[in-house]
Parts: C-alpha cells; structure tokens; sequence
C-alpha cells in the first residue's frame, strides 16, 4: 500500500499543507485534484468500510440517530441509512460532500460540510451511534489529541462510538501517514467518560494485510 501512487500524492499534499500551516486543507485540495476519479482517492473504495460492515452484522442495534466523522464518498452513511438509521454525515471537504450528494441523489442522509474542530455546539452527546473510521490516522498527532475528546462528546447517554484505524505497538515507529494508532491512542475515549466495552487487534484481508483496531465505547446511561 505504500508504493500506491494515489497515496503518495495524498503525502504530498498532507506535507505541503502542514508547512504552510494548514495542516486540515489537503483533504479538500485532494478531492478537487481528483477531478472525479475515486481511484485517485486512497481511502474510496465505493463501498461501505468492511470492518464496520462486520461490527453491524453482530452488534444487532436499533437504529436511530448516528453521525458519521469524515464521511468521504458517503459509502458508511449510506449503510446505515439503509439499516434505517436517521444519519448525519460530514465532512471538512466541500468536493467530498458535492460529490457525495452526487453519487446519492436520493439519499436520506444528511450530508454536511463541517470542521471536526468547529463542529455545531448542539451535537453534543446527541449521537446514539458515532462512526470513526480512518479519520483520526490522517491527523498529526497534535490534532489526533485535540479531535478525540471532540469526538467522544458527541456520544449520547447510552451511546455508542465505533472506531476503526491502523494500528501499532508502542515500540513500532510512527511511520507514514496515513499514521497507525496506538491501543493508548484509542483508549483516550475511555477520558470523555466512555467505558471500551470492545478492543480488537486484528490483521485485515486486505493484500498487503494491514494491522487494524477496531473499538467500541458505551458512554453510560447516566453519563
């Protein structure tokens, strides 16, 4: 996955960005620099995220109110709209959203361009179900910090949050983005008042297999 050209252009621009000072602007130069193609997407597949396809399968839940972090093409929201979720989805990017709507016309989601770090005051602990896939590994580690204790206050009473990335030891290096996390990383949740009721440490089917976490935290009924 390393030598794929796509990701290397997303590297690029992640550095470019983060020199000038913009360390969130390369999401939405990618997307325009697409111009359409979702290969040129690293993180496109045009179908929903199967590591969160297989977590739904066993978790039985009642659908209600779910937001959806950078949701990209819109593939995760689109799952859950269709499992009869009633779904926010955002993302920082303008062209991912436009794009989105694009590729869903009919959708029911509600798609929205919003910054995880200006996200609307109202959403706060209104999510029955908060999905977080790939979005924390392609922020440097100073705004990976910053975002988790965002993210985990979205999460209503008896909530539930879903996160899936890279992961790594301690002892590996950091390597490139996008960068894996550590278990300590994902455990953070665990500081916004949420209990991890699961930890996974898996390889995935992917060719080259890459090593991934998945976690989900409850925050209580009284929390």
């Amino acid at each position: 996955m390393s030598s794929n050209p796509d990701r290397a252009t997303a590297r690029e621009l992640a550095a470019a960005h983060l020199q000038q000072g913009d360390p969130l602007g390369w999401f939405d130069a990618l997307y325009r620099k697409a111009g359409g193609q979702a290969a040129a997407i690293p993180w496109a597949d045009l179908r929903p995220n199967a590591n969160l396809v297989e977590w739904l399968s066993s978790a039985a839940l009642s659908p209600r109110r779910a937001l959806i972090v950078g949701c990209g093409l819109g593939d995760d929201a689109e799952l859950l709209t269709s499992l009869g979720w009633s779904v926010v989805a955002f993302d920082i990017s303008p062209a991912a959203i436009r794009w989105a709507r694009e590729r869903f016309p009919q959708s029911k989601v509600e798609y929205r361009v919003v910054d995880l770090f200006d996200a609307p005051g109202d959403w706060r602990r209104q999510f029955d179900l908060v999905v977080e896939a790939y979005t924390l590994q392609v922020l440097p580690p100073a705004l990976r910090a910053e975002a988790i204790p965002l993210i985990g206050e979205w999460v209503a009473a008896a909530g539930l949050l879903c996160l899936i990335a890279r992961g790594r030891s301690e002892s590996d290096p950091a390597g490139q983005m996008p960068w894996p996390l550590t278990e300590r990383e994902v455990r953070a949740f665990e500081q916004t008042g949420l209990d991890c009721t699961t930890f996974e440490d898996f390889m995935d089917r992917e060719e080259p297999t890459v090593r991934r976490f998945r976690a989900v935290f409850a925050r209580p009924k009284t929390g």
